[in-house]
């Protein structure tokens, strides 16, 4: 699994972190890091610390909200994911499929109007 920080991926300067080229079994460790770290432990997550995810060009801690506000960064190096517990176990629900089986597809890990958007994708480059 890999994560990596896209700037200006289209006309309205859009920004993507996206997690990819990863399989099943990484999905589901990356679910319950999710799940045990943020939603049980209701503490922060840094994703630097799971060792099944190289870090590409960016760093992303997972945070509990009161309310989602999706990914921010001052620097465009180091992002903060705030979203509410409703928020992360959406996020879950959005990962679960790439858990059954292998998969094609992708999935957005939150539908919020922001400038920074979370993608799963178990193919890329």
């Amino acid at each position: 699994m890999k994560l990596e920080f896209l700037d200006n991926v289209n006309e309205y300067g859009d920004q993507v972190v996206r997690l990819y080229n990863f399989d099943k079994a990484e999905a589901i460790r990356f679910s319950d890091a999710i799940q045990n770290t943020v939603i049980d432990s209701n503490s922060s997550l840094d994703l630097n610390t799971l060792d099944f995810i190289e870090h590409i060009n960016c760093k992303l801690i997972l945070h509990h909200s009161e309310t989602d506000e999706g990914i921010l960064t001052m620097d465009n190096k180091t992002f903060f994911c705030d979203l509410t517990l409703d928020g992360y176990k959406n996020m879950i629900q959005l990962i679960k499929p790439f858990c059954l089986k292998e998969s094609k597809s992708f999935a957005m890990l939150y539908d919020l109007d922001t400038q920074v958007d979370f993608l799963f994708s178990p193919y890329g480059n």
